[in-house]
């Protein structure tokens, strides 16, 4: 179980790093797409590599666009295109080889700092209720702690959601104990953290239905 965790983890990680580099095939990069609109870890790992390569891009003038007429000719003419091994390859021909070359050395010989605590108070001014959230970017794992004000009730039900960006709430499952865990690949600072009143057993519609507090990602 946790083999089949990491290696789904890792192909996580590949997609959005490729996704980033801009060296997924059409059909990968649609995917990718469909998965940040839908998958609020993916789309924390997109932002979390689009932060990583940010210094690349000041690095490396743009280059001129591949040569795409032996693809066109193969299309036309039925004439076989010459095909890569490996995504990657391609940002290794043309002009680009020296960036991409820069980008290995980078990428291998760059030391990775650690990663700093990521925290989150989740409170609202006229509501007693508060929470506590602590993320551990080594194991992927949220926890959060009911620290103050009521249980939700017995026709009812707390339910916590994580909002990246400009994207749709997605909910991490109801909370019902003192202190929950749970597993949330690539938090990113700014991210949002909520909690919601819904119908006992979660809510109806897969949206919050009410949210009584809410707490932005931060590091320190």
């Amino acid at each position: 179980m946790s083999d089949a965790r990491d290696q789904e983890r890792d192909e996580g990680e590949a997609l959005a790093a490729e996704y980033v580099l801009g060296t997924l095939e059409l059909a990968e990069r649609q995917r990718a797409e469909a998965l940040i609109r839908s998958d609020a870890g993916f789309a924390a790992r997109v932002a979390r590599w689009e932060q990583h390569f940010a210094p690349l891009n000041d690095a490396y003038p743009e280059v001129p666009a591949p040569d795409l007429l032996p693809v066109i000719e193969a299309r036309l003419f039925g004439l076989p295109a010459p095909r890569r091994r490996f995504a990657f390859l391609r940002f290794l021909g043309g002009a680009g080889a020296a960036a991409a070359l820069a980008l290995a050395v980078f990428m291998a010989v760059e030391p990775r700092p650690a990663a700093p605590a990521l925290t989150a108070t989740l409170s609202a001014t006229a509501e007693p209720l508060t929470f506590a959230a602590s993320y551990d970017a080594a194991t992927e794992e949220l926890t959060v702690t009911h620290t103050a004000g009521p249980n939700p009730g017995a026709d009812s039900s707390y339910e916590l959601w994580v909002i990246v960006g400009t994207g749709a709430p997605a909910s991490l499952g109801l909370i019902d104990a003192q202190t929950v865990t749970r597993s949330l690949p690539a938090l990113t600072p700014g991210a949002t953290l909520a909690v919601s009143r819904e119908p006992l057993g979660g809510s109806p519609d897969g949206a919050p239905t009410e949210v009584l507090v809410s707490g932005v990602v931060t590091s320190s």
